[in-house]
């Protein structure tokens, strides 16, 4: 049954293009040539919404800087997942209120998950004053409109309502890189999973049309674009709004139809949507990247039942079995909640055996953060922090073991990798940075002018974390 998606309808755009031009006046006037700063925190969807903040803002005639200091807007895009995240933020946000005393002129914006979240929006109201505005994710079509607003008149501006969410196409996006991009397929979640706060910030599932996706593929493709990463907080619900006949996997098969030489990666995928119907297109489709990431959050029947994933740990590896059947080689990662409330010793050992048997090349690993308005933040927590910090430490070390084993698997051997930049970390000796068809980094030595191709590396070295490569004209490659 189709959910009722909202579309921003040509004329509402038009309307925001207005008051992006009025806002671009009103910005000169003010700032002679306006600078804007935007800072991201989070997830990858993060990340792609501030390419549309910050193609928005160029829209407005404002020159993006890499310093929030040297900006007259200033806008945090932010996150809600852990308290951490949190924490950081308004730390950040305190820090750019001495930026606003020293130039009172200056515009800081908040939005984004955490701005959506009813009590961080409601402390940004009474402990933050010179926050001028605050808008959640619902709200980020209408960004020039809510700058417009705040520019004409004295009050503060909130676009924090309670939505179940857009769809708006045709924004301009100002991405970060020529070679890699994200693609959204669809926003929202349905699955309220006891311990998240997505489907209350992002509201629900709700899928760009098919035709509208691979269009931008396509011209993503045609610039030249690499490496293009299909995002939704769980792809594998994609389409079911539409009533068009188009799922995730018939989608991944459009997409592997278009001309370019160019991998397609995606995350989410939710395990208890993910099956044979999906490992199947990957398997068939020669643009499909052989990595899956696949969050099982727990090793333990019991909690899973708790956190509402819907599916168990037999289920959970009965689908990666699956998906090594289909996709020999396959890499997975995955996300894991150590200390959720009411967790065992037993239950978090059920967690190593997981690890241990299904063998992840990475795993993204968090300690229980207790999120208001879920339902989790009401369970019985009687567990200690230092419990779960020697659990996840325990974690770590595994994790740790079995990524060292499987990159020294690959030693010797030759991939066809991705440059896909300058390496920041590897010294001289490895001054690229690269990536493998199934997501892992590579360092490599050679001249810039690879960065942007794809190459034969075979692999020197490996460490926990990572690999070390050389450029190579063998043809051999996995």
């Amino acid at each position: 049954m189709a959910y009722n998606t909202k579309r921003v309808t040509e004329q509402q755009l038009a309307a925001q293009r207005d008051y992006a031009h009025e806002a671009s006046v009103l910005l000169r006037e003010r700032f002679g040539t306006p600078t804007a700063y935007v800072e991201t925190y989070g997830c990858q969807q993060n990340e792609s919404d501030s390419e549309l903040l910050r193609g928005m803002l160029s829209d407005m005639g404002c020159t993006l800087v890499k310093d929030g200091s040297q900006a007259n807007i200033i806008v945090l895009n932010t996150c809600a997942i852990r308290e951490h995240a949190e924490t950081r933020v308004f730390g950040n946000i305190g820090a750019f209120g001495y930026e606003k005393k020293n130039r009172p002129g200056t515009v800081i914006a908040v939005c984004g998950c955490m701005a959506q979240h009813e009590s961080a929006a409601e402390k940004m109201k009474k402990s933050y004053p010179y926050v001028d505005m605050v808008f959640g994710p619902h709200a980020l079509w209408r960004f020039p409109e809510l700058l417009h607003r705040r520019l004409i008149g004295k009050k503060r501006v909130f676009a924090v309502e309670a939505s179940d969410g857009f769809v708006a196409e045709g924004i301009s996006r100002l991405r970060d890189s020529d070679i890699k991009s994200w693609v959204s397929v669809m926003y929202g979640c349905n699955n309220f999973c006891s311990y998240c706060v997505v489907p209350y910030v992002r509201g629900r599932e709700r899928s760009r049309l098919p035709e509208d996706i691979l269009a931008e593929i396509a011209s993503l493709a045609a610039a030249g674009c690499k490496d293009i990463t299909l995002l939704g907080q769980n792809v594998n619900s994609y389409g079911r709004d539409l009533d068009c006949g188009t799922d995730f996997a018939k989608l991944l098969r459009q997409v592997d139809k278009i001309d370019g030489d160019f991998l397609v990666h995606f995350m989410t995928s939710h395990p208890k949507d993910a099956g044979e119907e999906l490992f199947a297109a990957m398997a068939e489709c020669k643009k499909a990247a052989p990595h899956l990431h696949l969050p099982f959050q727990s090793g333990s029947s019991r909690i899973l039942k708790d956190m509402n994933r819907g599916y168990t740990r037999e289920q959970y590896i009965e689908k990666v079995r699956l998906a090594r059947k289909y996709i020999p080689g396959l890499t997975l990662t995955s996300d894991v909640i150590v200390g959720f409330p009411g967790e065992t010793e037993e239950d978090f050992e059920e967690t190593l055996t997981l690890i241990e048997e299904v063998g992840f090349h990475a795993l993204f690993t968090f300690i229980f953060s207790p999120r208001s308005g879920t339902p989790a933040y009401s369970m019985e927590d009687n567990t200690p922090r230092e419990v779960k910090q020697r659990r996840f430490d325990r974690l770590l070390d595994m994790q740790n073991s079995i990524s060292a084993r499987l990159h020294g698997e690959m030693v010797g051997k030759t991939y066809r990798v991705l440059v896909d930049g300058e390496n920041q970390t590897g010294g001289q000796d490895y001054n690229l940075s690269s990536r493998t068809a199934s997501g892992r980094l590579v360092h490599l030595k050679g001249d810039k002018s690879l960065i942007g191709k794809y190459v034969n590396a075979r692999i020197t070295g490996s460490t926990t974390w990572s690999l070390m490569g050389e450029v190579t004209e063998e043809t051999e490659v996995k």
